[in-house]
């Protein structure tokens, strides 16, 4: 564990000093900033029944596709490109410390980023004194539900990134590996789904594994409030499994 937390600390540091990390969380803040300004406006303009804040997560997807392969595609493959992952894997640091030390750190940030826009509905709430007063800009279950979703998935995306690095030595492979991967789970379980609907000659048992994959419907019930503990159990053992095989690739490379 003491090799793990040395592994931690400095790689924190090394994100506080790279510059796309910085390019991640400008790009992510403008953006998810102005998607909240829309949705506000939006509301202001042809009231609805949706709150802000379950539009507001409804859009996740969106800055995931590239802050995600911005955090981690330096994180293997980088130092396996300039020789200091070959150096670092001669002391007795384990190679399940490297690969956790790299995830922790990524998805520290990567959690710290969707915990800053918690100032969005702050500041509308303080702004528009008007709109709050029916609760909807601040309603807890939707905000609880929602972060907590974001915690869980973030799991799974981290960890697609990560192996996504493990896999080359180049990081703008990593990259658009890990872009690829992630928009294949989130976007084709979404297809999937509009397929199960379509189709009736689905069997039950097929059905249902369309269904637990989907991660928008996982979404739609933590952001109302609804707590699953499915999509718990699958995005940890997802998680677990890609970064077991990133060990077993470091191990096989090394």
């Amino acid at each position: 564990m003491r090799h793990y937390f040395i592994l931690l600390k400095h790689e924190l540091r090394m994100l506080l000093i790279s510059p796309p990390t910085y390019i991640a969380s400008v790009l992510f803040l403008c953006l998810m900033g102005f998607l909240y300004w829309a949705i506000l406006r939006g509301m202001v303009n042809a009231p609805a029944d949706m709150l802000p804040s379950v539009q507001f997560f409804s859009v996740f997807w969106i800055p995931v596709f590239f802050v995600v392969p911005l955090l981690t595609m330096r994180s293997i493959a980088g130092e396996r490109s300039i020789g200091t992952l070959d150096t670092l894997m001669t002391t007795p640091t384990s190679r399940v410390a490297v690969v956790l030390s790299k995830f922790s750190g990524a998805y520290i940030f990567y959690m710290l980023l969707w915990f800053a826009t918690l100032g969005f509905p702050l500041i509308a709430n303080k702004l528009y004194p008007q709109a709050s007063e029916g609760g909807a800009i601040l309603d807890m279950a939707s905000l609880t539900g929602g972060y907590l979703f974001l915690a869980t998935s973030g799991l799974l995306f981290i960890a697609i990134g990560i192996f996504a690095s493990s896999i080359t030595r180049s990081q703008l492979v990593a990259g658009m590996l890990s872009f690829t991967t992630l928009f294949v789970v989130i976007v084709g379980g979404q297809q999937l789904g509009n397929i199960a609907e379509n189709s009736v000659d689905l069997v039950v048992w097929l059905d249902a594994t369309v269904n637990y994959l989907q991660i928008f419907q996982h979404l739609d019930d933590f952001s109302r409030g609804i707590i699953d503990t499915r999509p718990f159990f699958y995005y940890t053992s997802t998680a677990v499994l890609l970064l077991g095989l990133s060990t077993l690739v470091i191990e096989a490379k090394a």
